[in-house]
Formats: structure tokens, C-alpha cells, sequence
């Protein structure tokens, strides 16, 4: 894991960990977490790059971690999704899904709301650990749930962007795409905006699930829109990066 000044460039620090790192860092009061290949979840000094503290799980940390309430919830390849104290790194619950959580988890309310490779989207309670409700999809869930205005967005191997609410775990809509949803949404002024592997980007209307726009590109879309000042940044498998306006225009 590196850190580079952001104005020039230059090195700050780097960590090493027993693996490839794919998780995503969270920035919190001075502390970066961040998962690794090797099974563990990090946490690192951000001025300084010294380790304050780590925790095994049993499996590849893929998921990014997201920072609540001091507590640091992450998800792993060993089925589980995970509550580590984010000032001492001990365990305060885990919740066993049926297979990996490479999704990373969104926590809202007093709610984490994570996908899983066994075909459902998982509501737990960010305290206690225990279930407050799952919905299953067609097939697994990679992408990480977007939450607005007690909706969850989330997409699937089967292809649909959900949404489903996020109180009751009852489906709002859902979208069907050409392919397979691995991107992670972003809900804007009443729009979802999401990618495909059929190579579109999609805006969806959040609250109707009908199609606004969406904007072809010449591969696989499984990156996760940025949106920023009416314009969708994103990625895409044909090597280019894409500036898209928000109104489809």
C-alpha cells in the first residue's frame, strides 16, 4: 500500500503485506485500513505508515473496508462479514453469509448492508451482528450496495441492478441489463448510474427503475461511476477512461 504526496507526486510511505492488495483504503481519524490477499484486514498510521494493527480472517480481503461509529466492517472470502474495533483490531462480531463477500459493505442507520457470492444481499445489524433481513437475487452479488433515501442499490450476476427497501428487504424494482452487474452504483439528483458487462454505462430512474439513458463504450464496464458537477466519470475493459454528461446529453 502507498502513499503519495498528492501535489507532487513523490513517495510518502509504502506497506508491505503478505499479498496482492485489491481492497480499496478507508481514511479514518489518521488510521488507513485496508484488506489483502493474505487474510488480513490492516490498520496503518497514515502520517507515519507504522502498523497499529492487524486481523486474520479466513480468507482473501477483497472488500473495502468502511469505518462506523469506530468500528471497522469488511468482508472476506471465507463467507464472512466482519466487525473489528477500529482502535484495537479485536473482533467485536462476525456474520457467516453461504459463500464469499468480495462486495464492501455500506453501512447506514445503524445497518450494514453487504453482498455475497451466495445470491443474496444481507442487511445485519451494525451493533449485534445479527440478520435484520436478506434478499436473494438471481445470482452472486460483487457489487457493494449503494444506500439512499432508505433504498439499497446493488447489482448482480444475473444481470438486474436492484433495488430493494432498505428497511423491510422488500424489492422496489429492478433493471435488467445484457450482462452481468460487478459495478457498484452511484445515486445522484434521483438517478442511478451503473455499468455493465455489456459494455454500457446505465442512468436508471431511482425511484421508478425505467431507463433514463444509457451510453455504449467498446467493452466490459465493471467500474463503479464517479459523479461530479453533472458530469459520469468511468472506466471501461477497451482501456479508456470516460467524462459522459449526467442528463445523457
Amino acid at each position: 500500500m502507498y502513499a503519495v504526496d498528492a501535489v507532487t507526486g513523490e513517495l510518502q510511505w509504502r506497506y508491505e503485506t503478505g499479498d496482492s492488495v485489491n481492497s480499496s483504503p478507508a481514511v479514518v481519524d489518521g488510521v488507513v485500513y485496508v484488506g489483502s490477499d493474505d487474510g488480513h484486514l490492516y490498520a496503518v498510521d497514515a502520517a507515519t505508515g507504522n502498523l497499529r494493527w492487524r486481523y486474520e480472517t479466513g480468507g482473501e480481503v477483497g472488500s473495502s473496508p468502511e469505518v462506523a461509529n469506530g468500528v471497522v466492517y469488511v468482508g472476506s472470502e471465507d463467507g464472512y462479514l466482519y466487525a473489528v474495533d477500529a482502535a484495537t483490531g479485536n473482533l467485536r462480531w462476525r456474520y457467516e453469509t453461504g459463500d464469499w463477500v468480495i462486495s464492501s459493505p455500506a453501512v447506514v442507520d445503524n445497518v450494514v448492508y453487504v453482498g455475497s457470492g451466495d445470491n443474496y444481499l444481507y442487511a445485519v445489524d451494525a451493533a449485534t451482528g445479527e440478520l435484520r433481513w436478506r434478499y436473494e437475487t438471481g445470482d452472486w452479488v460483487i457489487s457493494s450496495p449503494a444506500v439512499v433515501d432508505n433504498v439499497v442499490y446493488v447489482g448482480s450476476g444475473d444481470n438486474y441492478l436492484y433495488a430493494v427497501d432498505a428497511i423491510s428487504g422488500e424489492l422496489r424494482w429492478r433493471y435488467e441489463t445484457g450482462d452481468w452487474v460487478y459495478s457498484s452504483s452511484a445515486v445522484v439528483d434521483g438517478i442511478v448510474y451503473v455499468g455493465s458487462w455489456d459494455s454500457y454505462l446505465y442512468a436508471v430512474d431511482a425511484l421508478s427503475g425505467e431507463l433514463r439513458w444509457r451510453y455504449e463504450t467498446r467493452g466490459p464496464v465493471g467500474s463503479s461511476p464517479a459523479v461530479v458537477d453533472g458530469v459520469v466519470y468511468f472506466g471501461s475493459e477497451d482501456g479508456y477512461l470516460y467524462a459522459v454528461d449526467a442528463r445523457g446529453r
